[in-house]
């Protein structure tokens, strides 16, 4: 048992004593002993951690200072740095040292996968000196040694000999400094196999946004519109992600690289909710969720705006950008719980981008590690939700058709009961037409003898109705006549007088039956033809169309006082024996002095120009405006 507990304690001792060897083996493997180029292998990729690199928070440090013999010791590998730890204020020096071999059958090429890196100077070691190659997206594409969306450099590898390559590295976006050296062949292989891929990834999202659009064509829905937007909006994204974008797009506008990643995701995001809102309709079916899309995506629209103006860096890739796919998500699950069935692709299409965005933020913060299935993780749930999506318009256009199908049906039968109900109801109106038919008959007969008899009466009451027009005429003459008299009595007291015109109504009504009992004759055509007009006491000609009111042409026209007054006026001053003064009829009538003065003066001008004649009462009413 001794020699047991003996020998595990030595083993122990050992491997303590053998972990800093250990340590120090992998950090050769990892990047700090030069590399060898052998004709054994294609490819080795070295990532930030795994690279010799110095830090220049001052951003005054040159090559000539990085390439002193007393520097190298601060260029070292940091193995616990990681692209989330990028400084976009400060400058990175990066070292590579490559072994070369001159028998090497194989051509070989440095590669920065990162191609949105802004700024990348290259020293490469050449005879007795160092020359400089600049490169980064800050650059117009067609500077690029390949066609190709990285960044590359040939190695020459002609002279044996450790060669030291360094970097110079300026990004305002945080940069994930990874460098690859590969052969040709494999870079070949390599770029032709992604772009291949890249090639099936847009084409489907055309494809997916054509199809798309022929639906939108046949069914007039917007919510098509908003997803064929969307799609186009994630195809642009993954370009300005990929790089794509910049070689085919805009070669030479590299100031764009900046923007178009912000510009694209908020657009993603725009289309995604006015999808989402349209697709699930939220406002009737999940109020809350409703309002609460619509604030994440003023969120995302300050993000984009202090991106935009303030801050490139908010155009990064971070928690917040994963939260509208999640409420997205959470909205979709809270429908699906509430039997929406149109909600079951939405989810599983949602959960999927929601899973790759956050897969893709946890690279971004180097939480997971570096693959190549981690890099390409948001493309993988973007192609993912986009069949989910359309499985999604399908299944809803389904689901519509059968609720469709079911309301016909439920129609036909309804048709059906209509129908047998309609012949019923018909059968008992033919049966009840043929009784009120009858009935019907009947009362015309007796109609018939009622009207027979009312014919016979009615000749009867023409007959006294005539002796009625007769015994009304001379009623009408008397009554006339009596009138006149009064009016003639030469001492009528004011409440004598108002009981023969109580208010100017009356006063109205006379005029119109002294004026028009006769005849009518418009004042503008002379036409004896008259209609309703829309002023009491007034007739509209139907010839000219002119209204003439009644007191039109008569000593009364355009007068501002009451008529009934203006009549006691023309009694009191002319008609009684005993003539009021101004002052009296002022105060009787409750008129202004000058106003009745005025008045008696338009009379009295009326009598002067008469003075032949024997001017009495109606003589005076009836008498025409005089201007004074």
């Amino acid at each position: 048992m001794m020699d047991r507990s003996l020998n595990r304690q030595v083993w122990l001792i050992v491997m303590l004593l053998s972990l800093p060897s250990a340590f120090s083996w992998a950090q050769r493997i990892s990047g700090e002993a030069t590399l060898k180029i052998d004709d054994g292998w294609n490819e080795r990729i070295y990532a930030i951690n795994q690279l010799e690199f110095y830090e220049d928070s001052t951003n005054t440090l040159t090559f000539e200072d990085i390439n002193q013999e007393d520097f190298q010791q601060f260029i070292k590998i940091r193995p616990d740095f990681s692209k989330n730890k990028f400084n976009t204020n400060y400058t990175y020096w990066v070292k590579l040292s490559i072994d070369n071999s001159p028998e090497s059958e194989k051509r070989w090429l440095l590669e920065f996968y990162d191609q949105s890196i802004d700024y990348i100077e290259a020293y490469i070691p050449t005879d007795g000196g160092y020359e400089l190659k600049v490169m980064g997206d800050n650059n117009p594409f067609s500077q690029r040694l390949f066609n190709h969306k990285n960044f590359q450099l040939e190695l020459e590898n002609e002279e044996a000999g450790i060669s030291n390559f360094y970097f110079k590295i300026n990004s305002s976006q945080k940069a994930d400094i990874r460098i690859a050296l590969r052969s040709l062949n494999r870079f070949v292989h390599y770029a032709l196999s992604e772009y291949f891929l890249y090639g099936l990834f847009y084409g489907m999202i055309l494809i997916i946004a054509f199809y798309n659009f022929l639906i939108f064509l046949a069914v007039k829905e917007m919510k098509y519109i908003y997803y064929i937007l969307y799609l186009l909006s994630v195809g642009l994204y993954a370009m300005s992600l990929d790089g794509i974008g910049f070689q085919y797009f805009w070669p030479n506008s590299p100031q764009w690289n900046t923007v178009v990643n912000g510009v694209f995701s908020f657009l993603i995001v725009l289309w995604a909710i006015l999808f989402t809102v349209r697709f699930l309709n939220t406002r009737r079916k999940a109020r809350i969720f409703h309002y609460a899309l619509w604030l994440s995506l003023a969120g995302k629209f300050m993000v984009f705006f202090l991106g935009l103006f303030v801050d490139h860096n908010y155009f990064e890739l971070t928690y917040f950008d994963s939260l509208p796919f999640l409420l997205i998500l959470t909205t979709a699950g809270y429908l699906l719980i509430k039997q929406y069935k149109a909600a079951r692709f939405f989810v599983m299409a949602y959960g999927v981008l929601f899973v790759g965005i956050s897969i893709k933020v946890l690279a971004n913060y180097a939480i997971l590690p570096h693959t190549t299935l981690v890099y390409y993780s948001l493309h993988i749930a973007f192609l993912l939700e986009m069949v989910l999506l359309s499985f999604a318009l399908g299944d809803r256009i389904r689901l519509m058709k059968e609720i469709r199908d079911k309301a016909l049906k439920r129609s036909l039968v309804q048709y059906k009961e209509n129908i047998s109900l309609k012949e019923k109801v018909n059968k008992e109106l033919e049966s009840k037409v043929r009784i009120r038919t009858a009935e019907l008959q009947a009362k015309n007969e007796l109609l018939e003898t009622y009207n027979s008899q009312l014919q016979a009466k009615d000749e009867e009451i023409k007959r006294i109705n005539a002796l009625l027009d007769k015994d009304n005429w001379k009623l009408k003459s008397s009554i006339r006549a009596s009138f006149k008299a009064r009016l003639t009595q030469k001492s009528l007291t004011h409440p004598e007088f108002r009981e023969i015109f109580p208010d100017p109504s009356a006063c109205y009504r006379y005029l119109e039956e002294l004026k028009w009992a006769d005849s009518f004759h418009c004042s503008q055509c002379g036409n004896n033809k008259y209609g309703k007009a829309n002023k009491v006491f007034s007739r509209r000609c139907t010839k000219c169309g002119h209204i003439n009111s009644v007191t039109a042409g008569t000593i009364f026209h355009g007068i501002k006082f009451p008529l009934d007054k203006a009549f006691y006026i023309i009694y009191a001053s002319y008609l009684t024996h005993e003539k009021l003064t101004l002052d009296q009829l002022a105060s009787i009538l409750d008129l202004r002095r000058n106003t009745i003065w005025a008045f008696r003066k338009k009379i009295q001008t009326r009598i002067d120009s008469e003075s032949d004649f024997e001017i009495g009462w109606e003589e005076i009413v009836l008498s025409e405006m005089v201007d004074y």
